[in-house]
C-alpha cells in the first residue's frame, strides 16, 4: 500500500509567497482597476545583457551542428564552466579546484538538496528569520517535530535581531548542520570576516558543517566584507558553498547556479572527501546536469565583458535600493540593508505586526512587499521590499508609500 510522507503534514500551512499571492489576487478582485505595484518578491526584471545573449546562441548553435552536437554533457558541470568558476574565486584570494565546484539548476534546488547527504539525525541551526527552504527541506526529511509558535522542534533558531545587528550568534550546544546566508535574504545584512571565523571556528570544534548561501554575494560593494566564506582559514575543512546566476546575470528563470564542496571537507562520522564523494553520487544519480545551452550563457557571464555587463546591471538594482531606503527613511521609518544587498529590511511602524502591515500597505499605497514573519519567528514585527523592479516602478512605488501611507 503507498503512503505519504508524514513530514509534509508538518509544514506551516500556506508557503510565503503563494499567500502572498493570494491575498494580493482577493484585494484586486476587490478593487477593480486598481494597479498594485510590487517589491515583494525577489524576481530580477531586466533583460539580459548581450554577451550572456550571444552565448546562449552559441549554445543553440552548437547544437544545430553535428560537429558540435552534445547529447548529456558532464553531471558536474562544464568543465571550461568550472574553471571559470575555479579563477573567479581566485579572484578572491581563494584557491579551489574546478572539480570541487558542481554546476547545477540553481541554488534553490541545492540548498534543499544538499541536506540528503547527511543523516536523518543530524542537528540542524538556522538563522531567524532565514530563507524558507532551508527551513522546510528539513522538515520534509524528516528532522524536526511539529510547529509550535512557529518554531519546529528539533531545530536550533539562531535569533537576527537588531540588538545583534542581525547576524547570530553561535549556537550554545552542538549542531551538526548551520545555515547561514550572507548577504542575507531577508534583512540584507552582510557577515564580516570576524562574524564567519566565529563560526568556522565553532564547525571545527563540533565537527560540525556549514550550508553557507551566497547567492547574493555579487552585490557586495564594500571590499573589507568577505565574498565567500572561503576567504576565512579553516572554511574549507567545515563548510559547503551554494551561489547563483539568478540575481546577478538575471538568471532567475534560466536556472544556473554552483556547489562547491571541498575535497578536505569532513564531518564527524566522514574523513575528508567523503562528503565531496557523497554529492558527487547524489548528483550523477539524481541529475542528468544542467542545460547545455544555459551553461554557455554561464560562461559568457564570467567573462570580462559579462562580468561589466552583470555589475551595470546590479548598480541598477542598488540604485533601487538606495531609492527605497532613503524613501523610507524619510517619512521615519527604521530601515536595515539595502546597501551590500538588494533587500531593505524595515521595522513595521508602531511594533504593527507583519501580515497586519502587509494588508496596511497594500490598502493604503497599493504596495506589495513580504511580511517579515515569513521567514521565521524573530522576522515579527519586520518587513522586506526587494530592490528587483524597473526602477521607474520602485520610484512610482516609494512616492505611494510617502503619499498615503498613513502612519
Amino acid at each position: 500500500m503507498a503512503t505519504l510522507n508524514p513530514n509534509y503534514g508538518k509544514l506551516e500551512a500556506g508557503y510565503l509567497f503563494p499567500e502572498i499571492g493570494r491575498r494580493t489576487r482577493e484585494f484586486l478582485a476587490a478593487h477593480p482597476g486598481v494597479t498594485v505595484m510590487r517589491l515583494g518578491i525577489g524576481n530580477t526584471t531586466e533583460p539580459l545583457p548581450p554577451s550572456i545573449i550571444e552565448g546562449l546562441r552559441r549554445g543553440v548553435d552548437k547544437l544545430a551542428k553535428v560537429e558540435t552536437y552534445t547529447g548529456y554533457g558532464d553531471e558536474q558541470g562544464n568543465a571550461e564552466l568550472r574553471e571559470a568558476l575555479a579563477g573567479r574565486y581566485a579572484g578572491y584570494g581563494v584557491t579551489l579546484e574546478p572539480d570541487e565546484f558542481f554546476v547545477s539548476d540553481g541554488a534553490k534546488p541545492d540548498s534543499a538538496n544538499i541536506q540528503s547527504i547527511f543523516g536523518a539525525d543530524n542537528i540542524v541551526a538556522v538563522q531567524d528569520p532565514a530563507y524558507p527552504v532551508y527551513v522546510d527541506s528539513n522538515v520534509i526529511a524528516g528532522r524536526t517535530g511539529r510547529a509550535v509558535h512557529g518554531q519546529y522542534d528539533g531545530f536550533i533558531y539562531m535569533p537576527c535581531t537588531r540588538e545583534n545587528g542581525f547576524f547570530p550568534d553561535v549556537p550554545s550546544r552542538k549542531a551538526d548542520l548551520v545555515y547561514l546566508c550572507s548577504p542575507n535574504n531577508p534583512t540584507g545584512t552582510v557577515a564580516t570576516k570576524e562574524q564567519l571565523a566565529g563560526f568556522v571556528a565553532y564547525a571545527l570544534k563540533h565537527k560540525a558543517v556549514i550550508i553557507f548561501d551566497a547567492a547574493y554575494a555579487a552585490y557586495i560593494a564594500d571590499p573589507a566584507l568577505p565574498r565567500t566564506i572561503y576567504e576565512i582559514d579553516g572554511a574549507r575543512d567545515c563548510a559547503i558553498e551554494i551561489n547563483s546566476f539568478s540575481k546577478e546575470a538575471g538568471f532567475t528563470g534560466v536556472r544556473l547556479g554552483w556547489t562547491v564542496v571541498p575535497r578536505t571537507l569532513a564531518c564527524e562520522d566522514g574523513e575528508p572527501g567523503a562528503l565531496h564523494r557523497l554529492w558527487f553520487r547524489r548528483q550523477t544519480t539524481m541529475f542528468n546536469g544542467a542545460s547545455n545551452i544555459v551553461q554557455e550563457g554561464g560562461r559568457a557571464a564570467l567573462s570580462e565583458t559579462g562580468r561589466r555587463e552583470c555589475q551595470a546591471i546590479i548598480d541598477y538594482y542598488m540604485t533601487n535600493a538606495k531609492v527605497i531606503r532613503e524613501g523610507l527613511e524619510s517619512i521615519g521609518i527604521e530601515v536595515f540593508g539595502g546597501v551590500n544587498a538588494p533587500y531593505i529590511w524595515m521595522a513595521t511602524p508602531g511594533g504593527m505586526r507583519s501580515w497586519e502591515f502587509f494588508d496596511k500597505l497594500l490598502h493604503e499605497a497599493y504596495v506589495v512587499g513580504t511580511p517579515g514573519s515569513g521567514f521565521g519567528p524573530s522576522g515579527e514585527g519586520y518587513f522586506r521590499l526587494s530592490a528587483f523592479g524597473h526602477a521607474d516602478d520602485v520610484k512610482r512605488a516609494v512616492r505611494s508609500i510617502q503619499e498615503n501611507l498613513k502612519l
